[in-house]
């Protein structure tokens, strides 16, 4: 029963920020099950990627239901995400280790501030603004910094997709949750995959827990997220990456 409780609201933030805000699950998850269950480190994160996969990829179906998605600059971003993910890795692996593991929580605290204090107000007429193939180099850029900041420090792909797109790239809201979680589905699968055929399958029960969780709360919460205005998405934005934030803060230092 312990078990089951721990996961579901693991579960509840990990969908939560996924259909809010195209959260990685990684970010609340893997501290929820290394602090409370005790699971290893690499089996927690496997576990969280996993939860991940469905919970991106229904959510990105909601959010392209409601043409709030960019698939052909987001498969052009994917690729570029997961190519210099691995060379992020490999020089990660040539440097010592760093303290920049808390970076990713730091910036979804910081990230739903921004949201509460300045919102993302960008229409998509503004986004139609900008040429094909402009977009199309933006994209590649930005994946290859998003990529390899993932490789390098492990983490943080989701706050850094969704910073980017509405930053740099000038997307709106949905359109830029939308576009980041359906990447995260690709990326979480790859992750999912590559950490259990390395280390091999993980407790079954907490993995169905997690995933069944956190698919739920994604749904919910990319329902909601469609059918809100923008200035009520960017509160409910802001208000969930930052509460998620301070949380994983204080199990951090409860671990």
């Amino acid at each position: 029963m312990y078990k089951f409780v721990i996961c579901f609201l693991a579960g509840i933030g990990a969908g939560l920020g996924t259909g809010f805000a195209g959260m990685s699950a990684a970010a609340v998850i893997s501290p929820m099950l290394i602090t409370f269950l005790g699971i290893p480190a690499y089996e927690a994160v496997g576990i969280a990627l996993a939860s991940d996969v469905l919970a991106s990829a229904i959510s990105a179906y909601t959010y392209g239901k409601n043409k709030n998605l960019d698939i052909r600059n987001g498969v052009i971003m994917m690729a570029a995400v997961l190519a210099f993910t691995l060379v992020g890795s490999f020089v990660a692996s040539l440097v010592p280790n760093t303290t920049m593991g808390s970076f990713s929580v730091f910036m979804t605290l910081m990230l739903g501030i921004k949201f509460i204090v300045k919102p993302v107000m960008t229409t998509k007429e503004s986004m139609a603004a900008v040429s094909a193939g402009k977009r199309v180099v933006q994209s590649i850029i930005c994946g290859t910094i998003v990529g390899f900041i993932c490789g390098f420090i492990g983490a943080g792909g989701g706050m850094m997709m969704l910073l980017i797109l509405t930053g740099v790239l000038g997307y709106e809201l949905k359109t830029a949750v939308g576009t980041s979680v359906f990447i995260m589905t690709f990326t979480a699968f790859t992750g999912s995959v590559s950490h259990f055929a390395i280390g091999g399958m993980p407790d079954i029960w907490c993995l169905v827990f997690c995933v069944a969780s956190t698919l739920l709360w994604a749904r919910i919460a990319a329902r909601f997220a469609n059918k809100a205005s923008a200035v009520t998405l960017n509160r409910a934005t802001g208000i969930v990456l930052a509460v998620l934030g301070a949380a994983i803060l204080l199990v951090n230092y409860i671990k």
